[in-house]
């Protein structure tokens, strides 16, 4: 990933419905308390640097080490959203992923990858998609607000015609189904749920002129309020739901004039206008 050469007051209750093969992870928070996501989601590395307080969950990153997590089950199709407070301060150096992926050489990827900053200076997001294994689609976005003063929204809508990445129900990209273009689509492979924070100074901030302040350190980024409403993949049954509607085949009116205001006051970079990475324009962009 990157664009680069690369608990008692209360409680929160999980529950898992399974209505055919469709799972929702649903939260419903009593009180002030939250419990564990642990019944969905693990540590993926360095649990010593992921923290537990009340309803929400913290990734450390200091000079020892970053941090992740990763769901258990793997998902096709559906929407998957997480609110985040992101790290702040001089973040300058740091990375924080949220993403679905599956595995392998030829996998598939959908990322939010926002980029330390800094003080003082507009937080970076960098959004791209890996089909078949090929990525090299990134596209960057300031953020129209302070991403570590309060949580926001991120999410992934996914369905067989278009890939949705939301902020704050705001849709800030559209990675449609152009296979008829001979661009392969996301629609074989389960993705697991991730998120991460690493230290990435070679390229995530001024393209790595400005390094990690270790001073600063710990790095932390928050997260609560996961959900998950998308078919799990170790179901044997079909799956289908609201996301294969026609109505979310493609963006609506208002969708499509906040995606241009989106694209047009806050967008830094769209790899389909690089002409000196792509001479030939991808197909997806024509």
């Amino acid at each position: 990933m990157g664009l680069v050469g690369h608990q008692g007051v209360g409680r929160i209750m999980l529950w898992q419905c399974v209505l055919g093969s469709i799972v929702v992870l649903c939260s419903l928070i009593v009180g002030s308390q939250c419990a564990a996501f642990n019944d969905f989601f693990y540590p993926s590395w360095a649990l010593d640097h992921v923290m537990y307080e009340g309803e929400m969950l913290k990734l450390k990153l200091d000079n020892t080490s970053g941090a992740g997590f990763a769901s258990k089950s793997t998902y096709i199709f559906g929407k998957v959203n997480v609110q985040i407070k992101l790290v702040p301060g001089d973040s300058a150096g740091t990375v924080t992923a949220f993403y679905m992926s599956s595995q392998g050489a030829q996998h598939d990827e959908f990322d939010f990858e926002f980029l330390g900053n800094t003080s003082g200076e507009p937080y970076a997001v960098q959004t791209n998609v890996y089909s078949k294994g090929v990525g090299k689609r990134e596209q960057r976005n300031f953020l129209w607000f302070d991403p570590t003063v309060d949580f926001h929204s991120y999410s992934f809508l996914w369905n067989r015609q278009q890939v949705v990445f939301f902020v704050d129900d705001v849709p800030i990209r559209v990675f449609g189904n152009n296979e008829k273009l001979g661009v392969p689509y996301p629609q074989t492979q389960p993705m697991g749920v991730y998120s991460s924070i690493w230290n990435a100074d070679d390229w995530a901030t001024q393209g790595g002129l400005v390094k990690t302040d270790w001073t600063h350190a710990p790095f932390v980024s928050t997260y609560k309020n996961f959900s998950i409403d998308a078919c799990e993949s170790s179901s044997n049954t079909s799956c289908s739901s609201w996301w294969d509607q026609p109505a979310y085949s493609s963006l609506d009116a208002k969708q499509r004039l906040k995606l241009k205001w989106v694209q047009e006051k806050y967008m830094t970079y769209d790899y389909c206008k690089d002409s000196a990475r792509f001479p030939t324009p991808p197909a997806e962009c024509a």
